[in-house]
């Protein structure tokens, strides 16, 4: 049970959690195949419409419920509250919606945190790969980092030059 204004055992172990390597597009076409079908279906037919691999769909079904977007009772996987209101919102919205659902995963939470004390919101590429490393010592920084990027740009929560390799906060589309 969470304990008010502390630490809560479950947040800690949230933050140890990877980032599956997949796309938003993916997520959000899980999303709408589930709305079409009346926002449950079975994993293995999923797989065989989605006419991907097992490994694959599950996947892109572990991204969606870390996202809080759907969630898995039994073989079965149904869209959460989230995931239809994504499902119904037009492009823009769903960038705030997801952007929102990030904020409440804790590596996002603490990468925005760290940037947001930072006096000019920007962190060197090194400095976010050692964060992430702190914060999830057990999986490749880099593949992190990728997903981080990929996941924070679609939200508009995070953005990343490639050219300086500076990670930062996206104040402006904030703003």
């Amino acid at each position: 049970m969470d304990k008010p204004g502390g630490t809560t055992h479950a947040a800690a172990n949230e933050s140890n959690q990877p980032l599956p390597q997949i796309g938003i597009s993916e997520i959000l076409g899980l999303v709408e195949l589930l709305r079409a079908k009346g926002g449950r279906e079975d994993i293995y037919k999923l797989a065989r419409e989605l006419q991907m691999e097992f490994g694959d769909t599950l996947t892109v079904i572990r991204a969606a419920e870390l996202l809080g977007l759907v969630h898995t009772p039994g073989g079965d996987v149904e869209i959460d509250k989230a995931g239809d209101e994504i499902g119904r919102a037009k492009i823009g919205d769903r960038k705030g919606i997801i952007h929102d659902q990030l904020l409440k995963l804790p590596v996002f939470n603490t990468l925005s945190g760290f940037l947001k004390e930072k006096e000019d919101h920007r962190a060197s590429r090194d400095e976010v790969l050692e964060k992430l490393a702190e914060l999830i010592p057990n999986e490749n920084a880099e593949q992190t980092f990728t997903t981080l990027v990929q996941w924070g740009r679609y939200a508009e929560l995070f953005g990343y030059n490639d050219d300086s390799e500076t990670f930062y906060l996206d104040t402006e589309a904030s703003a």
